[in-house]
């Protein structure tokens, strides 16, 4: 093993530039929540330690990641995975990936080769953490990290929709504050950060921070990913939201004689094949070969017997996203921010963003096809495919994209809803964009972060936090007096018992609000995001107040009479508390909950997975957490709701669920003041290898 180390040192000084055999080349400081706090002399260690600590708390979980990019998944674990291979080699990953160590900015190439030595290094040394099926994926190279960036990226959110592969997950997306010192009662400017992505593999993210000379950065990456992708450091910070941005198209093509039509002509496809191997029950090999076919569009993703459908997506040029997230993380202020932001390699995605100096800023960032025509309905939809009209090449250049500074009422949000509701009333008007840019609406959800900031003219830090843990339901506060008329006329004694339940409701999911389980069964039965289930339509003109009213009263009354009958035959009264029905679970823990599905207009949100009798349980939603004020010094708070680790029998697998459960957040132990008494235990990288303290 000692001659292993020593090959590293002497690749580690060809690597990383730096090196001396007095100086440790990196410190990893772990707090008493898993969060590796790493100080080193060059951006090459610090990512070789960050690779070493997230090999250490998701070890399984990357290799698994990583097996399933290179699209050998099925070869490693058996034929279950067949389909998510045949998917990777469709869309020309693994290529793409080599293509892409060949054209990015050498100062990320570095870097990822780095963090890669760092996994490497880590499961050499700790061979007895790695699970048996696992160790085949090893060793990991850099094209590894660029091939699961490539596959999470354009897979899970680009194509997402296109590929179905996010289905499952129809509330998919985040939260987002910044308030400017104008809306500030300190007169500092203040970030709320809060991705909503489910709790297990590719979507889990892993906490750090990064320590280099007088700089820190805190933050958030995905596992199996290098650097920090939403973050905060001394000066300023931002954080990402999902957009409804629609930069992916599925085109349908009409066959022809092995080919496919293009302007009333027969068009060839280019054909290929990949041969996978996939694992039998027995452990043999099979190949098995997978027909390739492509288009003037893209990949083609599915064919009939007429007809075929194509995918074309952004952003496989632009092979420099984590270089692009690297420098947002290094900026100072909002010149530095926003030139970073100017590369334009990250694909997807808003960003909200706050500073020291008082700035805050909104973009619809993304890469946007220039279209020659169509709105946004259009080209959401399945596109002709057989006409070169509908073929577009170019993105808008950044200059061209929503976005905001510093807007007069001093805040702005996002809750997944278009950029036209970044501020209310509306800063930025759909009619000045392209009309496929963005749809327009706004959901409930997205009503009630608006709401929370437009009712308080002085927002205090306590504040910001509250409003971020908060469970009140926009919903419930527009329909239920409609409800309650409508029982009034036409509802049985039985309805008029359920509205004395709801009456007394605190419109609140916390894990003892009663009345919460009858106005989510009623809820779910009614439809919130049916537009049609309302008297008042959603209108534009009054994107906050509507929809409102109840379009078939009577209706909406023995819904409520079948849901009371549903909860008392589940509970002894109709008013039982939300935690004794809906439990938060994650690592075979399980808790009392708080917060919903966010088609309710609540900003804590949990998703419910899956009903046992009379217990539902939830296991996604909230995930990264952070409350950030930028003062003198940083006040921060943050949660990471599952934990920092993944592995089996590691103690932050799970450990800050109870927080979730209880509304609680925690110290990111920014500062080294803070850090001290809260260290679990120190690892020093030095010539010799690690050194656990």
């Amino acid at each position: 093993m000692k001659t292993n180390y020593l090959l590293f040192f002497f690749v580690s000084c060809f690597l990383f530039q730096h090196c001396s055999q007095d100086t440790p080349s990196a410190k990893i400081e772990w707090d008493t929540w898993g969060v590796p706090h790493i100080t080193a002399d060059s951006e090459e260690q610090l990512f070789y330690a960050q690779g070493w600590a997230q090999m250490q708390q998701h070890a399984n979980t990357i290799l698994q990641l990583y097996g399933a990019s290179r699209g050998r998944a099925a070869e490693y674990w058996g034929a279950d995975q067949l389909e998510s291979d045949i998917m990777v080699h469709t869309l020309g990953l693994p290529e793409l990936a080599e293509k892409w160590d060949a054209e990015q900015d050498p100062k990320i190439q570095q870097l990822i080769k780095a963090f890669a030595l760092g996994l490497n290094d880590y499961a050499e040394k700790y061979p007895d953490q790695i699970k048996e099926q696992n160790k085949q994926v090893l060793p990991i190279t850099p094209t590894d990290v660029n091939l699961h960036s490539l596959f999470v990226i354009f897979t899970r959110f680009v194509g997402g929709g296109e590929l179905q592969t996010i289905q499952r997950w129809s509330d998919l997306g985040s939260n987002a504050y910044a308030v400017g010192p104008s809306r500030s009662a300190s007169g500092n400017a203040m970030l709320v950060q809060n991705p909503h992505l489910p709790w297990f593999g590719e979507w889990m993210f892993w906490e750090s921070q990064f320590n280099l000379e007088e700089k820190s950065i805190h933050g958030v990456t995905l596992v199996g990913f290098p650097g920090i992708a939403i973050g905060f450091n001394q000066h300023m910070g931002w954080t990402h939201t999902n957009n409804t941005i629609d930069n992916a198209d599925t085109y349908e093509l009409t066959l022809s004689d092995g080919g496919y039509l293009w302007d009333g002509e027969q068009k060839e496809f280019e054909i290929s094949s990949k041969t996978i191997k996939v694992k039998n029950e027995d452990g043999q090999l099979i190949d098995q070969e997978v027909p390739l076919f492509r288009s003037v569009h893209g990949p083609v993703v599915k064919r009939g017997e007429n007809k075929a459908l194509a995918l074309r997506m952004v952003g496989m040029d632009r092979p420099n996203a984590m270089l692009q997230w690297w420098r947002m993380a290094n900026s100072t202020n909002m010149e530095e921010f926003e030139a970073a932001l100017e590369m334009a390699q990250i694909p997807f995605w808003n960003v909200l963003y706050a500073d020291k100096s008082g700035d805050i800023f909104y973009l619809f960032n993304g890469l946007v096809p220039q279209r020659s025509s169509g709105d946004w309905r259009f080209w959401s939809s399945v596109v002709p495919g057989d006409q070169s009209e509908h073929l577009w090449t170019e993105v808008h250049p950044y200059s061209d994209l929503p976005k905001l500074k510093n807007p007069k009422d001093g805040w702005l949000q996002n809750a997944n809803d278009p950029p036209w509701t970044s501020t209310i009333p509306p800063s930025l008007d759909h009619k000045d964009f392209p009309p496929y840019m963005a749809p327009n609406f706004m959901s409930f959800r997205p009503q009630r972060s608006a709401r929370m900031l437009m009712e308080d003219e002085s927002i205090t830090y306590d504040e910001l936090l509250s409003y971020k843990l908060s469970t009140r339901l926009e919903m419930a506060d527009r329909i239920l007096d409609d409800l309650f008329a409508a029982v009034d006329e036409f509802g049985s004694e039985k309805a008029l018992e359920a509205k004395e339940v709801l009456m007394n409701w605190d419109r609140s999911a916390d894990k003892d609000s009663k009345g919460m389980v009858l106005f989510y069964n009623w809820a779910m039965k009614f439809q919130p995001w049916n537009n049609s289930r309302y008297a008042v339509k959603w209108n534009p003109d009054s994107p906050h107040n509507t929809p409102d009213g109840i379009a078939d009263p009577q209706g909406a009354v023995r819904l409520l009479e079948d849901a009371a009958q549903e909860v008392e035959a589940g509970f002894e009264d109709l008013d039982v508390a939300w935690g004794e029905f809906f439990k938060v679970t994650h690592n075979g823990k399980e808790l009392p909950a708080n917060g919903v599905d966010g088609s309710l207009g609540i900003f804590r949100v949990l998703w419910p997975q899956r009903r046992d009798g009379t217990v539902m349980y939830g296991s996604g939603g909230d995930s990264w957490v952070g409350v950030i004020e930028f003062g003198d010094k940083v006040k921060a708070q943050v949660l990471l709701s599952y934990g920092n680790s993944s592995e089996e029998g590691n103690p932050h697998n799970a450990d800050q669920l109870q927080l979730f459960s209880d509304k609680k957040m925690r110290d990111p132990f920014f500062y080294a003041d803070d850090l001290e008494g809260n260290i679990e235990k120190t690892e020093v990288l030095g010539t010799e290898g690690f050194e656990v303290q």
